[in-house]
């Protein structure tokens, strides 16, 4: 993704909590799953808290490529991104984008074993535009 989009990307999501993240199954099937992104910026990439033993980080693990959407139709703000995912166990990264609202969904904290960040280079955006 060309950096000069970043900021057109950013201004249409940063306001929406949830995106859906489309993953692709064993059998090549499609999943998607709500995800909140974490992050105050956006610089190509976005982040998310997951399980790592979840299907998603699963199918992840498998195979890299995914989509998010952003929807807001209040505001008439329809967001469709790709990208290649991978997870990673970055202390310091965790601790810099945790917040208590993550708390709710991983009680056990940073500490929790199976709790990893899943990391979604941006590849192509569709912003409507």
């Amino acid at each position: 993704m060309e950096p000069d989009r970043y900021d057109d990307v950013w201004k249409r999501i940063e306001g929406i909590r949830f995106a859906m993240l489309t993953t692709i199954g064993p059998d090549g099937s499609l999943a998607g799953r709500p995800m909140t992104t974490v992050q105050k910026d956006f610089d190509g990439t976005l982040w998310f808290f997951t399980s790592a033993s979840s299907p998603g980080a699963q199918e992840v693990a498998a195979r890299a490529a995914v989509g998010l959407q952003y929807v807001e139709p209040k505001d008439d703000v329809y967001v469709s991104l790709s990208g290649d995912a991978r997870l990673e166990r970055d202390r310091s990264r965790m601790e810099a984008l945790w917040s208590p609202m993550i708390q709710a969904w991983f009680p056990k904290g940073l500490d929790d074993p199976d709790l990893t960040l899943l990391r979604v280079d941006v590849t192509r955006p569709n912003t409507g535009t």
